[in-house]
């Protein structure tokens, strides 16, 4: 990881108890350009940035030397989770988006959250349970509009920055790339999953103009890891099939799965990237502007994020309130919610 990547900081579990409970503070434009001078902010923006440099030259399969605890309960907890839709199996209904049976798997989820966040967290860190409860009930999509979109993929990753916040998930190289090439991995397979067999429709669809339907960070994990790639030229990704070695190939392979018809027509910004971008590393920064720009810039999307408490909602005068770029590959005019194998490492 670059010596010059920001550390996160430490929230101690002596103060947890202290701080308010998260709850929706955004409700305009001008409460997204507030949040962007908040601490929280910065926090994420800085733990988005230590995941991607985790997996710079890193690829798929992959399997770490030694994996923590916490990691592997975490895992377990999704897997948990993914066995629920045996037991809740689609209903037979006519609708082309939204099975209701999704509302039901999204209640046993509400239900039974307390019970699953003791058995991941113990007694030591059960306190911060009510901080944390909000970004796991809506990491999986919108029980009441069957949805699931890039506002539902920002809580997941809210919610793994929360327990590296309180250290439970300690910010060391090793398990930052687990928690990509692991965890989330394993989430966003969860996501598809959900999403094929309830029927789930995308949230505030973009169309043609969106990067994707559903999903943004696979994108930057992706060139995160491609970006040091000279012999996998961007341009690779028109010419599918593209083998299961990195997050942006495993997303592509994804859309050929889920559309039909000609892939400039459908994925217009993918192929303009792909036709007009010289290099993966180009490709990863400009994402990650297009991110904040797109996902975390737009009042639709993160309306329904609750802040306070350990993702505070509080101004730090230190940072920079323009912090909304303009992504490299200029987005167009969206209602925004949102190779080869290489070395292994």
């Amino acid at each position: 990881m670059s010596e010059n990547m920001p550390s996160l900081r430490q929230i101690p579990l002596t103060e947890v108890t202290h701080l308010p409970l998260p709850t929706l503070k955004i409700q305009t434009d001008d409460d997204v350009g507030y949040w962007k001078t908040t601490r929280s902010f910065n926090d994420y923006r800085i733990f988005l940035r230590r995941l991607n440099e985790s997996v710079v030259g890193c690829f798929l399969p992959w399997e770490p030397s030694r994996r923590s605890q916490p990691m592997d309960k975490i895992l377990a907890l999704l897997e948990e989770l993914d066995k629920w839709i045996e037991d809740i199996p689609p209903l037979q209904t006519p609708q082309r988006f939204g099975n209701l049976a999704f509302r039901t798997w999204g209640q046993r989820l509400e239900e039974s959250a307390d019970n699953i966040l003791e058995n991941l967290l113990g007694p030591e860190f059960s306190g911060i349970i009510p901080h944390i409860k909000p970004y796991l009930l809506s990491a999986f999509g919108s029980f009441g509009r069957m949805d699931y979109g890039t506002g539902h993929e920002t809580s997941f990753a809210l919610f793994l920055l929360c327990l590296t916040l309180v250290r439970f998930l300690e910010p060391a190289l090793d398990n930052e790339r687990d928690l990509v090439l692991g965890v989330f991995l394993r989430y966003i397979r969860l996501c598809w999953k959900l999403q094929d067999v309830y029927r789930l429709e995308p949230a505030g669809s973009h169309g043609v103009w969106g990067l994707d339907d559903y999903t943004f960070l696979p994108y930057i994990f992706g060139s995160g890891q491609l970006r040091d790639q000279t012999d996998i030229p961007v341009s690779s990704i028109l010419s599918p099939p593209l083998p299961p070695t990195n997050f942006y190939f495993l997303a592509i392979m994804r859309i050929h799965d889920v559309k039909f018809g000609p892939f400039h027509e459908h994925s217009s910004q993918l192929h303009s990237i792909a036709a007009g971008v010289p290099n993966w590393g180009k490709v990863n920064s400009g994402l990650f502007k297009m991110f904040e720009a797109e996902v975390l810039g737009k009042r639709v999307v993160v309306q329904h994020i609750p802040l306070g408490g350990l993702l505070e909602w509080e101004s730090n005068d230190n940072l920079d309130p323009s912090t909304a770029s303009s992504g490299a590959f200029a987005p167009g005019p969206c209602a925004s919610d949102a190779a080869s194998n290489g070395p292994s490492c």
